[in-house]
């Protein structure tokens, strides 16, 4: 071992780290995954450079210093053991606190380049580059495991809890920037990142994706957030109006719902990504929105450690299975639903709710309605 290679030492590991108790058992799955995965594809080796990738191996270690950067960790897995490649003025940080037990450290200047296998590891080695797994190790991290699910059942309750809190106290004249900056407030406070913040009032509902600005709120808003914890993403939107709505939009709010619930009982193991989404083309002129609604919007697909992975399109063959969450998000002309789910044995089950929000049973299964003030 050269004098730049150290063990990651999680015996003094600082209160909130992000190894459960079920780590170990979670972390041998994984690997096992991965090795499989390797000697189908006749590799000795293999470097996990993306953030999803990272942190799903590393059991939710946070590897991200720029929410807009690239991880700050490399992790070599190899049939003799795993390593992950740091910089030299993140090392200590990542040995105290982030990082299992079970991995070899090695420290990279701060100037040099953590895919430089050879720089910081030797010539040992000639791993694949993640791209040239992509496809299987995105299928590895479908199905989620006991401890992987605990975290993530965690952080989609915080997630809707602070939808619930911010747009309980709203009002009319409330900017959306307002509702963007007590969110990322309330989520910063569970420890989540918030990725995305979206916001509009009445005069904006035609958009979908509402970066905030400075105008109120009116008489209806719609709250959108994507909040990251542990590696994994929680997606979730929340309506709230200050009138009784307009019977066009109760209407067009039932159908979407409508059309969800055809999504989710399209959503069953064994079915492949395109499947669902020409389910989901149907079901838009099947409820009133007409054939080409789809084209208008992204309709969401498999999350977990990407906020879609990945996003649904024609050319997504990899089949549903078990234990799989979804963030379907089907939306219309100032209507849309959205919520972090989990497929089990019994059929879908949401993750991303609170008691506290008015919610309506939908084929067997609790959905938001709107908020109204």
């Amino acid at each position: 071992m050269n004098p730049s290679t150290i063990l990651a030492d999680t015996s003094t590991a600082a209160p909130g780290s992000v190894l459960p108790d079920t780590s170990a058992a979670d972390r041998a799955a994984k690997r096992a995954r991965v090795l499989d995965i390797l000697a189908a594809a006749g590799r000795d080796s293999v470097l996990l450079t993306s953030q999803s990738a990272v942190s799903w191996y590393l059991d939710g270690s946070r590897v991200g210093i720029s929410l807009a950067g690239d991880p700050i960790a490399a992790v070599l897995v190899t049939a003799g053991g795993d390593h992950v490649a740091t910089f030299n003025n993140e090392a200590e940080r990542l040995a105290a606190e982030e990082l299992p037990a079970d991995v070899t450290l090695h420290e990279v200047p701060w100037h040099g380049s953590l895919t430089d296998v050879s720089a910081w590891f030797g010539a040992g080695v000639a791993p694949a580059a993640e791209a040239e797994l992509a496809d299987a190790l995105r299928l590895a991290r479908r199905s989620l495991l006991p401890g992987e699910l605990h975290r993530y059942e965690a952080l989609c309750r915080d997630a809707a809890e602070a939808l619930t809190e911010v747009l309980t106290h709203v009002t009319p004249r409330t900017t959306e920037r307002d509702i963007a900056a007590s969110l990322a407030g309330h989520l910063v406070a569970a420890g989540a990142d918030p990725l995305v913040l979206l916001a509009n009032g009445a005069s904006r509902v035609a958009f979908r994706h509402p970066l905030p600005t400075d105008a109120v709120l009116g008489r209806r808003a719609m709250a959108v957030v994507c909040a990251r914890r542990d590696g994994m993403i929680a997606n979730v939107t929340r309506w709230v109006r200050f009138d009784g709505g307009t019977p066009a939009e109760l209407d067009a709010e039932a159908r979407i719902t409508a059309v969800e619930a055809d999504i989710f009982d399209a959503t069953v193991p064994g079915a492949t990504v395109a499947e669902v989404l020409a389910e989901i083309r149907a079901a838009y002129d099947r409820h009133g929105f007409g054939p080409d609604q789809w084209r208008l919007h992204h309709q969401g697909g498999p999350a977990g450690y990407a906020g879609r992975d990945p996003r649904a399109t024609d050319a997504v063959t990899d089949t549903v299975v078990l234990n799989q969450p979804f963030t379907w998000n089907p939306s219309g002309p100032g209507v849309k639903i959205e919520d972090t789910v989990l497929l089990e044995a019994g059929g879908i089950r949401p993750l991303s709710l609170d008691p506290h929000w008015p919610a309506t049973t939908v084929n067997g299964i609790l959905r938001p309605q709107t908020l109204q003030l």
